[in-house]
């Protein structure tokens, strides 16, 4: 499928989808964010899609973030109702999102990488909210998200300076989950995307659900105490998959699993 600067592909279970302006440095349009969540829409909506993978065209830039210039063209328009491109305010998407980033990821780009679950980076990557130094704010999620995946004090001095992170700064702070050669980056992306098709589709889904749920939660024994009680809790308890795991362990065997 293509659209406005933005492809996607489907094959075993990855839903892959990549901006698509290389020569722009993968740069965001207002048309593009409503390209983005037709994308992630169509990921929620098929059960067959269990992982989604987020990248950039080209050897030079994941995102270098919102498009300034066409704004002109095009109007700076809203972002969609699941915010920036599609996916910053997309609260209830249960199954997991890898960004894989390798070389230029900035503002609106790197809001966009912060929103995934998971970021596999290569080692010439480059992170950053630069929107300071233009007199903008990261409002897509890039200050809150920032903030609470590397804490305050670690946060504060790129929030404030607008200054890039280096990948490796990035897994020291700990918003980068893998960090690999630029050569490996596909091999690492494919690798993540097996594990975890390799897991029953509904205790991924409920651990991530669980995840983001136990965030809001005032303290660590309230979200242990409130756990059974989240809605996913009893589908994922009384499901096929849930007897077949354990079934499956013990006659040495391949779960055969039905996402049910």
């Amino acid at each position: 499928m293509a659209s406005e600067f933005i492809t996607t592909t489907a094959q075993g279970g990855v839903f892959t989808v990549t901006l698509d302006r290389p020569d722009k440095l993968n740069a965001i349009t207002p048309r593009m964010h409503v390209a983005l969540a037709e994308a992630f829409d169509r990921f929620a909506a098929d059960d067959a899609l269990q992982v989604c993978v987020v990248r950039g065209a080209g050897e030079r830039a994941f995102c270098a973030g919102s498009d300034l210039t066409s704004f002109d063209a095009e109007g700076a328009g809203a972002y969609p109702q699941t915010g920036y491109a599609g996916l910053a305010q997309r609260y209830d998407l249960a199954k997991p999102v890898i960004a894989a980033v390798d070389g230029i990821c900035l503002g609106g780009g790197f809001e966009l990488a912060l929103s995934c679950d998971i970021i596999i980076a290569s080692d010439k990557a480059v992170f950053g909210l630069p929107e300071p130094k233009v007199g903008l704010i990261a409002i897509g999620g890039g200050i809150h998200r920032l903030v609470r995946q590397a804490g305050l004090k670690q946060a504060m001095l790129p929030l404030l300076t607008g200054r890039n992170i280096s990948a490796q700064q990035g897994l020291a702070m700990g918003f980068v989950s893998e960090l690999v050669a630029p050569e490996a980056l596909d091999a690492a992306v494919a690798e993540a995307c097996r594990q975890i098709i390799a897991c029953a589709p509904l205790a991924v889904r409920l651990s991530k659900e669980l995840a983001m749920w136990g965030l809001d939660r005032p303290t660590l024994a309230d979200a242990l105490a409130g756990q059974a009680e989240h809605p996913a809790f009893g589908r994922w308890l009384a499901s096929e998959d849930t007897r077949e795991g354990p079934k499956a362990f013990a006659e040495k065997r391949r779960p055969q699993w039905q996402g049910r």
